[in-house]
């Protein structure tokens, strides 16, 4: 199910502001002709035009009190392989394409190889704690996950974890009073961890994940200051999670995260140790998980019993499949493993076959290699229709208003569990 957003482009705002009136009276919005920009560096800001192609060869930097809006169709390639770029928004990043002309963070076509499948390319996109907004719809993230350095403009400001050695994640948000939102987007072929969140109002919806993580690296990891709702996306073989969630960090407010209609196949298991899973809680999160799928998955919903979930976290209506007996074994309820409310749970291999119009269920576990024609939509008869729940509060039914009035709004649950709906 889609979420139904309220969407009001800010590019469109800018470029209202730059109208004329022709010798008829009538208003003319002037038109905007794609231009490709060589050798991009440094500080940015204002609007990339529609269609455009900038070529990046340094690092970029919005500044603070500074916005930069990225219309639909530009091509963002960055393209030093030396440098390997880092994107740091100390102002605010809106990120705007539409489905059919998505914005595109990407690589040299030739630089997508076999041996380039783990990106490591250029370094992700890095928001300081001054960053009020960022918002990405509608584009495609790829080959990101370089490793910083110690010449690193994050590690010289002191952003994400600030010391070398460190693969940076496709986005990292760190205010807890900012606006985070990422909908309707891809990211494939990452290095490590996808969304890295330590801060902020979110939503996370309608997004596709895949071939992240070579040898960690979670897809979504929410950290203490983070208020999120996590719907309707598809996160396809990640090294360890698709959800890894807790409150360490000690930010204020408490991490809370409902995490809702999520599709997640393979996962936990290229990752050696017990970390690798499908949705990790621990350490204070308040988290409530309702209506996901969990299909091939090395383990079910895991907890620490050490360092304990908030008490106040609920568990219901998710379905488990596993192929293999190991995965059947590893959903059953333990003191790590939750159990929840109306789940659907495998006894048996093979136990509730989800019917997916078009994915071989048989696929190593140990796949990362994404192939678009898969359709993770339900058959007529699947176990995951009419299963879920909608008896629950999402955090941002209402919306999270952006300055120039734009609403997004967390997407209604569905009773057939899963992203995707049935066929």
């Amino acid at each position: 199910m889609k979420q139904a957003f309220i969407l009001a482009a800010l590019s469109a705002a800018v470029l209202v502001g730059c109208s004329k009136t022709n010798d008829t009276g009538s208003t003319v919005t002037p038109t905007t002709v794609p231009v490709v920009k060589e050798a991009v560096s440094g500080d940015v800001s204002g609007v990339w035009e529609k269609g455009s192609t900038y070529k990046i060869t340094g690092h970029l930097q919005v500044p603070a009190s500074q916005s930069l809006v990225i219309q639909e169709g530009v091509t963002v390639v960055f393209s030093d392989s030396t440098v390997k770029p880092e994107f740091i928004v100390k102002g605010n990043l809106y990120i705007m394409g539409t489905s059919a002309n998505p914005v595109k963070l990407t690589v040299p076509d030739a630089w997508k190889t076999t041996a380039n499948q783990w990106g490591n390319l250029w370094g992700g996109i890095i928001a300081a704690p001054t960053c009020a907004e960022l918002l990405i719809d509608n584009a495609i993230l790829e080959y990101g996950g370089a490793v910083t350095t110690e010449s690193s403009p994050s590690v010289k400001a002191g952003l994400y974890k600030a010391t070398a050695g460190n693969h940076v994640p496709a986005v990292n948000y760190s205010n807890v009073n900012g606006k985070l939102v990422i909908v309707n987007s891809r990211l494939n072929n990452q290095n490590e961890d996808g969304f890295y969140i330590e801060g902020g109002k979110v939503i996370i919806a309608n997004n596709k994940i895949y071939t992240q993580g070579i040898s960690g690296g979670d897809a979504i990891n929410i950290k203490s200051g983070v208020q999120a709702d996590v719907a309707f996306n598809l996160v396809y073989s990640p090294n360890t999670n698709a959800l890894k969630l807790s409150n360490t960090g000690d930010r204020t407010p408490q991490a809370y995260v409902v995490g809702y209609n999520n599709t997640i196949v393979n996962a936990g298991w290229r990752r050696p140790t017990i970390k690798g899973g499908s949705i990790w809680v621990e350490i204070a999160v308040r988290a409530e998980l309702y209506n996901n799928l969990l299909a091939n998955d090395r383990f079910g919903i895991k907890r620490d019993p050490k360092n304990p979930e908030d008490a106040r976290s609920k568990v219901s209506n998710n379905l488990y499949y596993n192929y293999t007996a190991d995965g059947v074994t590893n959903f059953q309820p333990t003191t790590e493993i939750l159990t929840g409310t109306n789940d659907v749970i495998s006894k048996t291999t093979g136990d509730n076959d989800p019917k997916f119009v078009n994915y071989p269920l048989s696929t190593d576990q140990k796949n990362a290699l994404f192939n678009t024609a898969w359709d993770f939509r339900l058959q007529n008869g699947s176990p995951a229709i009419g299963k879920g729940t909608t008896s629950f509060t999402r955090l941002y039914a209402d919306g999270l208003t952006f300055a120039n009035g734009t609403i997004y709004k967390s997407p209604a649950p569905s009773t057939t569990i899963g992203a995707f709906g049935s066929n």
